[in-house]
């Protein structure tokens, strides 16, 4: 199975939606991360 066969299962914007959301996911994770590094000091 070769990328081009993925990619027509999967519309572009389902990509770019997954995209958003990780990129989101992994910034609100970091947030996090933040806020229980300065509230341990």
């Amino acid at each position: 199975m070769s990328d081009r066969d993925i990619e027509q299962k999967l519309p572009r914007g389902i990509w770019f939606r997954l995209f958003v959301y990780v990129v989101a996911g992994h910034l609100f994770a970091a947030f996090l991360y933040l806020l229980f590094e300065v509230g341990a000091k």
